[in-house]
């Protein structure tokens, strides 16, 4: 398993020559860091400095990845977890952190262990003590889900199952514009821990939602997503305010679960830019 790679490590000194407070942006299933590229240029003209931790081992392009997609398996939320603590680790100043997805969920894990000086999760995935299985998610979770051996595995989409999952509330062009420029496998054991949380009392997906050195949080989520469906991240918020810091919900309308990447990123992006400014 690799530690800091060369990319990330030059993307630590970079933030920390700058004096910028740095922002974290962590990667769900199915993608790389190179899908948070829009992202950390907005935030990077907005005078923040952006990092885009791997999963460990991440390859380097989505092309890299198509070609050996095995690389990508047997990742559970630990490594990542910890991996993502290691960066951030390494930086002189507190960052603020966001994920989508699963890097949602681990945003907020990173949070929930006093790392964040403030947190946006967007779509996040479900931790222990989120109860809601809405149809939808389930029926999106199913390529993985229905078969055991996926545990080990690198699972990829095909694109009708991305169209259903992450592209429901775009046209037919661009879910296929999307699939064909950031779609690759993800490691099935991930999405096992989060589907499992709630029967499993060891499990990695779990959340410190009292710690008060969490810091303000933020959850943002697409009315349409049906892989996080809404009454997940709406329960997410629900037992997350109950810490003492700030904790927010937004919805935003007519937006799926490829709302980080599709072609309304910007709004999301300006969402969570304003929040942080209001704390970091």
């Amino acid at each position: 398993m690799a530690s800091v790679s060369e990319r990330e490590t030059r993307e630590i000194e970079a933030a920390n020559a700058s004096g910028n407070t740095p922002v974290v942006f962590i990667h769900g299933l199915w993608l790389l860091p190179s899908s948070w590229d829009n992202w950390a240029d907005f935030f990077k003209q907005a005078g923040y400095s952006p990092l885009t931790p791997d999963w460990p081992d991440d390859p380097a392009t989505v092309e890299e990845a198509r070609a050996n997609p095995e690389i990508l398996a047997k990742k559970n939320l630990a490594q990542v977890a910890d991996h993502t603590a290691e960066v951030i680790g390494r930086l002189d100043r507190k960052p603020a952190v966001m994920g989508h997805s699963t890097g949602g969920l681990l945003a907020q894990m990173i949070a929930g262990r006093g790392l964040s000086a403030a947190t946006v999760a967007i779509d996040p995935g479900p931790f222990r003590g989120v109860l809601p299985l809405p149809i939808s998610t389930l029926r999106a979770s199913l390529p993985v889900l229905r078969n055991p051996l996926n545990r080990g595995r690198a699972v990829t989409l095909t694109l009708d199952q991305f169209k259903y999952g992450w592209a429901n509330a775009l046209s037919e062009e661009e879910a296929r514009r999307l699939y064909d420029a950031y779609h690759v496998a993800a490691p099935g054991v991930a999405l096992m821990q989060m589907a499992n949380a709630n029967v499993n009392p060891w499990t990695e997906a779990k959340v410190d939602t009292r710690n008060p050195d969490r810091g303000p949080l933020l959850i943002i989520e697409g009315e349409k997503d049906h892989t996080v469906a809404p009454a997940i991240a709406k329960a997410a918020y629900k037992r997350q305010k109950h810490n003492e810091g700030v904790t927010e919900y937004e919805e935003v309308p007519n937006r799926g679960h490829a709302l980080t990447i599709d072609s309304g990123w910007r709004e999301v992006a300006e969402k969570a830019l304003a929040f942080v400014k209001r704390f970091v």
